[in-house]
């Protein structure tokens, strides 16, 4: 009886209805199996009726709030760049650059007070009998006539509706014909629509939106992610000038200004090729120390991160060239090596794999035109063979980059294949990873851009993030100990060494970051300081041979608490001795302190909480002042007096106070 009773208590099994039934036919000489079986029948039998009563049509802004997910890719607080919050301010400025490419504004300001986002354009202004229309009803815009946007982003009439259905306070204004129109909405409904009125401003439109905090928990707008968002605009769009808090950004020399911005010149096998002709630029080198290949590409002006049919495109026409110009049938892998590339084309009405437009799936450059494919790949034939034929020494310094990946290659070609048995064979039973079922590949899932790699230290903290963890996008990759300082070694090393080669393949990124498995990998050690020098190694790794997934905003610091604070009624996470103070103060009597010192020590039902929708984390980010060699030679290099002096300078001694006893 007492499992009976059990089911009973289960409010998503049994209904008290239902409860009765079991209890019928359990005292009737049933055994429980029997009863719950005949059950399961009588629910089939008797479910609730399906008719036209069950059908139910969501308002727009229901279902944009309802599913954000398939419009604004994932949620998130800002702690990385393709966070819902920065694709909202992307969706408005998308609208300012189809202005500009039309030829109507020259100038974007944008203003972000904390969580207040303010972007003013200087284009033609929205008519203003529709301004109320194009930011509240679907499928509402002006692109869908070509004639008056031919070459533009936003072509499905979603983006400011998904920017007013999620936002708090969503405020538009369109300035046009001496008049202007203004319309307020909260939460994605019009509460003030007052008629238009003359005005002297200059004509233009401009967006007031604050998000809403109730779907972007404890969110914060980095401006370090918001710049570099504004300076891909520029970059693809000279001529434009982006004015962010009153700081302005502009690009004459387009894709030759961003490599130059990204890269090192120290660190360039040969000056930047830039070629540019009608609706395509392309700008490229190769670099010294990089291993994997890197890929910018554009369409219209928009970031394609994920890539699509014009880069792919574009990493065959490449191939292709340099076998022609050299006549020899190099590998596609050792050409490609190394690269560092930047290609932006313009296509009549675009189609892209999400709303997110991150991936191109656009076979044709346009109605009567020819395909993406031969397009690019018909350009760098002529172009990029002619300029090889003028500048024979960079065609030279090519050749000799090629003929030294090949040379690694080789090199590397023996132990690849025990590396990739063992990490087959690893990949059937792998202890190391317990891997999600959601991939950021999976471009069909909703979900994708959530998954999330943990890289943790020791069994024990994985152990507790195992049990914790969201099993449909948060896997785990456990370390043994510490891993190898793999500062001034070579990729063979990734390959000799078990954990980087596992790791290497829970990632995917062998050969480039194209199939990376998951969006975010998330460095999780103890705060003390063997974590924050497994945390050093991790990083070093990634620098010395995937510098592209820090660039790409892929790496991150797990933040876990410090200190518990509780008393009876309430329990409070501090992540800092001033949050622990706070904590104190806002609960009664003598509260029970409790100081983590591991993540071990951490219950996996705490540790749910702390890798949630309320998870903090810290972006690595890599300063451009100083390059990835100097950075690495000054932290993982041969300890030297210089280094010394910095340690005594910045060491910090931390000191408990006496007054409240941890427990």
């Amino acid at each position: 009886m007492k499992w009976v009773y059990r089911i009973k208590q289960s409010n998503n099994f049994l209904t008290k209805k239902k409860s009765r039934i079991v209890d019928f036919l359990f005292t009737k000489g049933f055994s429980f199996h029997l009863s719950i079986t005949i059950l399961a029948f009588y629910s089939m039998e008797n479910q609730t009726a399906y008719t036209e009563d069950n059908i139910r049509s969501l308002d727009w802004k229901e279902h944009i709030r309802m599913r954000p997910g398939m419009y604004i890719g994932k949620l998130g607080d800002g702690s990385s760049p393709d966070d819902g919050i920065y694709i909202l301010l992307k969706e408005v400025l998308d609208n300012c650059i189809d202005e500009f490419v039309m030829g109507a504004g020259k100038t974007i300001e944008i203003t972000i007070k904390e969580s207040q986002v303010t972007v003013r354009d200087f284009g033609r202004g929205i008519p203003l009998g529709k301004v109320v229309d194009v930011v509240s009803k679907m499928n509402t815009g002006g692109k869908y006539d070509s004639r008056a946007f031919k070459k533009s982003v936003g072509l499905n009439g979603v983006g400011t509706k998904a920017v007013n259905a999620l936002s708090s306070s969503f405020v538009v204004q369109s300035n046009r014909d001496k008049q202007s129109k203004t319309a307020s909405f909260e939460f994605g409904n019009l509460n003030l629509d007052p008629p238009a009125e003359e005005s002297s401003r200059r004509r233009g439109t401009k967006v007031v939106f604050t998000p809403d905090v109730g779907i972007f928990k404890n969110y914060k707008y980095r401006l370090e992610y918001v710049e570099r968002m504004i300076k891909y605009y520029v970059y693809l769009n000279p001529g434009l000038t982006i004015e962010l808090n009153g700081e302005k950004f502009i690009s004459e020399n387009g894709l030759l200004d961003l490599l130059t911005d990204q890269t090192n010149e120290n660190d360039l096998s040969y000056p930047i090729i830039h070629l540019r002709g009608n609706d395509i630029e392309v700008a490229l080198t190769h670099s010294k120390t990089q291993y994997s290949e890197e890929y910018h590409s554009f369409v219209n002006g928009q970031h394609t991160t994920q890539g699509g049919t014009h880069q792919a495109a574009f990493r065959e026409g490449l191939v292709k060239t340099v076998r022609d110009y050299f006549g020899k049938n190099y590998e596609a892998s050792d050409i490609r090596k190394s690269i560092i590339s930047a290609v932006s084309i313009k296509v009549m009405e675009p189609v892209f794999e999400s709303q997110t437009k991150t991936k191109l799936g656009s076979t044709e450059m346009g109605e009567g035109m020819p395909s993406v494919r031969s397009y690019i790949v018909d350009f760098l034939s002529t172009q990029l063979d002619n300029f090889l034929h003028k500048n024979t020494d960079v065609a030279e310094a090519i050749q000799r980059k090629i003929i030294q990946a090949e040379r690694e290659r080789k090199d590397l070609s023996g132990i690849r294949k025990l590396a990739r048995e063992r990490a087959k064979k690893a990949s059937l039973h792998n202890k190391k990873l317990r891997d999600c079922r959601v991939h950021l590949p999976d471009l069909k899932k909703d979900r994708r851009l959530d998954s999330t790699l943990f890289i943790t230290e020791g069994d024990s903290a994985s152990g507790s993030i195992t049990k914790s963890r969201d099993v449909n996008t948060q896997a785990v990759f456990s370390l043994r100990g510490k891993p190898l300082n793999s500062y001034g070694m070579s990729k063979k090393i990734v390959y000799e060494n078990e954990e980087f080669n596992l790791l290497q393949a829970a990632l995917n990124i062998e050969d480039s970051l194209e199939d990376l498995r998951y969006n975010n990998i998330v460095i999780a050690t103890d705060a003390d300081v063997d974590g924050m020098h497994i945390r050093l190694l991790l990083i070093t790794f990634f620098l010395q041979f995937f510098p592209e997934l820090i660039k790409e905003g892929h790496l991150y610091i797990l933040q876990t608490p410090l200190f518990r604070v509780r008393d009876k009624k309430q329990t409070f996470y501090c992540y800092s001795e001033q949050e622990r103070r706070e904590a104190i103060t806002k609960l009664s009597g003598k509260p029970e302190i409790t100081r983590f010192k591991g993540l071990g020590e951490i219950s996996p039902d705490e540790f749910k909480f702390f890798i949630g929708e309320d998870i903090r984390l810290d972006p690595v980010m890599m300063d451009k002042t100083i390059t990835t060699e100097q950075l690495l030679e000054f932290y993982m290099g041969k300890n030297t007096p210089d280094r010394q002096k910095f340690i005594i300078e910045n060491l910090k001694v931390e000191l408990d106070f006496v007054e409240e006893q941890s427990v």
